[in-house]
């Protein structure tokens, strides 16, 4: 705000009216600064000519200053993350990157830790540790579980990046394991996640796909069911009441459809990759509401780690799908 008073320009203005009707301005004693103190008043004048050309040029220099901030303003770019201490989508990425960094980091450990010097072969009576993975689900499954019912309070990145770790000697013992048994698995599988994550990203991002309260009813209720069949397929399998010879439990059964022998594996497990993909759906859907609703940057970490829990179970269920194909053939 200007702090020059209201009154100024006005009393400029009835001084200048009066010079230009004032003799004495026009004269050329008037006009020579070196006579200008020979005439009554005349120090006062000069002075207050100073005056009035040192507010000018200072005034001057005040807006020549203003335009230049604002010039720089517009010039500068757009306030991120860290400026604005809000969530952006750009934030929430860079930290998702971040997460599968590590986690790729402890994979290649927990690979290593479960092959054990074996030699990848294909043959099934191979015997590979699986310490690793179990230590990595164990791990994860504990952190994942603090970080969801404590993230109300207080988002805690380290947990988070905990999870990765756990995470990773999980995926990478389990993908050891499965690659032992059958060769090239681990590949088919990457590739098959990567697709699914890139067709929802793309479909979500083009408005294709949306996040409704009906369908999240449904993908609820779906994924209970999943979970105590799972449990229950676990539980027969532990206690061998299921016959010899399945590997997967229920889900090596087939169903005969139209004459074709299908593994009850593969079409639970097509149903199972459509549940991940739409969870990856209400993940992507978080973020863009935690963007537009100017959520705390600190939430991105909640968004990363969403991302992951989610893709991590969709690689592990497209794993087992393969596997059980493959077996079967």
């Amino acid at each position: 705000m200007n702090s020059t008073p209201l009154w100024t320009p006005i009393s400029w203005s009835v001084s200048e009216a009066m010079a230009f009707n004032n003799p004495a301005f026009n004269s050329p004693a008037f006009q020579d600064p070196r006579a200008v103190n020979t005439y009554p008043g005349g120090s006062q004048a000069a002075n207050l000519g100073g005056r009035t050309q040192t507010s000018a040029a200072t005034q001057a220099g005040t807006d020549a200053a203003a335009q230049a901030h604002l010039e720089g303003m517009y010039a500068a770019p757009p306030a991120g993350a860290i400026e604005t201490d809000r969530m952006t989508v750009e934030d929430t990425v860079m930290k998702t990157l971040g997460l599968f960094a590590v986690l790729l980091v402890t994979a290649a450990i927990g690979w290593v830790w479960t092959l054990g010097g074996l030699t990848i072969t294909g043959d099934q009576n191979q015997t590979t540790n699986i310490v690793p993975w179990l230590i990595g689900a164990l791990g994860g499954f504990v952190l994942a579980m603090v970080v969801i019912f404590t993230s109300r309070k207080k988002v805690r990145p380290a947990l988070i990046l905990a999870y990765a770790a756990f995470q990773g000697l999980f995926v990478g013992g389990i993908s050891a394991f499965y690659e032992v048994q059958w060769p090239g698995i681990v590949m088919q599988a990457t590739l098959a996640t990567l697709a699914v994550v890139g067709v929802t990203l793309a479909l979500f991002a083009n408005g294709k796909i949306r996040a409704s309260k009906k369908a999240t009813k449904i993908f609820l209720i779906a994924m209970v069911g999943y979970l105590v069949f799972s449990l229950l397929n676990i539980v027969l399998m532990w206690t061998g009441v299921l016959p010899a010879g399945q590997q997967f439990g229920l889900l090596s059964a087939s169903i005969s459809i139209l004459g074709i022998n299908i593994p009850l594996g593969l079409i639970i497990g097509v149903l199972v990759v459509l549940m991940a993909a739409y969870s990856l759906v209400l993940d992507f859907d978080q973020i863009q509401q935690g963007v537009r609703n100017g959520a705390p940057r600190k939430l991105a970490w909640l968004g990363a780690f969403g991302i992951m829990v989610t893709v991590i179970w969709l690689y592990v269920e497209i794993l087992r799908i393969i596997a059980i194909v493959r077996s079967s053939n």
